[in-house]
């Protein structure tokens, strides 16, 4: 009975099938021992019951190749269990089913549908990440710088008495904090951590949010940075950094004092705004920033513009 024929192929070249196995290139083999000519002109004897085993070796190797990503994943998680607790940490890209659950949950964060939540939910942090630092963020906030220059360009130029004025929250609109968020994983906000985190003063600036400040300065809008930082531990490291980051000739940062300490965002933000709208004579023409806390309340402005932010929630 006649052997099967085996299929034999070197990365340089085909060679015809033979009964016998691959023989070498270039000179005549055994019919007892075949061998593979490789193309450094080493010569491998294989032996003859070897030869279907060799034959399939690409075909093993890029088997190999496309599981060893998934198993250092499993070697990482550990056996039984996880470093992250019952659950495994969450990778990008995930399942196109949690994706689309995540997606909608940021939806409804960004509609302010989704309130006084604490973390990011444990199947969504792996999302999370990958939508802030693979480049969907980056294009929703373009998205949004647009849209607010084309406001600006439409309006009336600021008045000669120099009260046409703009409000910019700081924190993830005008300097981001991503580094700190995502090495915490998008835990619960924890007061200490943060003021560490932001005492060092290097949290880097946002362009697209850079650009809008100069155009405004550029064109005339007094611009007022308002923040919920508390004003006595974290004033000057925060003017330091915002200095470093190009943010300069502001006409006045307003932080949190110790009268407001303890209270929501949303209700220091607004008295401050009240202070500039009906105690200064000020026209807020445009509002921006990250939460809603810093878009409700009295005198928001003219228009107010939500940057997008799924790491955190400030009530």
């Amino acid at each position: 009975m006649h052997e099967p024929l085996i299929s034999c192929f070197i990365p340089s070249s085909p060679i015809k099938p033979t009964k016998t196995g691959c023989p070498v290139l270039g000179q005549t083999g055994s019919s007892t021992s075949p061998s593979i000519g490789l193309p450094w002109q080493t010569q491998i004897q294989w032996p003859r019951y070897m030869a279907p085993t060799m034959a399939l070796l690409p075909q093993r190797l890029l088997l190999t190749l496309v599981l060893l990503p998934h198993l250092l994943i499993l070697l990482s998680l550990g056996v039984g269990g996880s470093a992250y607790g019952t659950k495994p940490p969450c990778f990008w890209p995930s399942s196109a089913a949690e994706d689309g659950r995540c997606l909608s949950w940021r939806v409804m964060v960004e509609a302010n549908n989704a309130r006084g939540w604490r973390t990011v939910p444990a199947p969504c942090v792996g999302y999370v990440t990958g939508y802030m630092t693979r480049g969907q963020y980056g294009r929703d906030l373009d998205g949004v710088m647009d849209q607010v220059s084309a406001y600006v360009d439409q309006i009336t130029p600021p008045a000669d008495d120099g009260l046409d004025a703009w409000v910019l929250d700081i924190d993830d609109t005008c300097l981001s904090n991503l580094f700190y968020y995502e090495a915490k994983r998008f835990g619960a906000y924890d007061p200490l951590a943060f003021k560490t985190w932001a005492s060092q003063g290097a949290c880097p600036g946002i362009p697209a949010v850079l650009r809008l400040f100069a155009t405004l300065r550029d064109k005339g809008f007094k611009v007022f940075l308002l923040s919920g930082r508390d004003e006595e531990t974290l004033g000057s490291c925060t003017t330091e950094n915002l200095e470093s980051q190009g943010f300069s000739g502001y006409e006045r940062l307003m932080m949190r004092t110790p009268e407001y300490r303890g209270q929501p965002s949303s209700v220091f933000k607004s008295a401050m705004r009240k202070q500039l709208a009906e105690e200064e004579g000020y026209r807020i023409r445009g509002n921006v920033g990250d939460q809603w806390s810093d878009l409700q309340g009295e005198n928001v402005g003219d228009r107010v513009f939500k940057i997008p932010n799924p790491m955190y929630f400030v009530p």
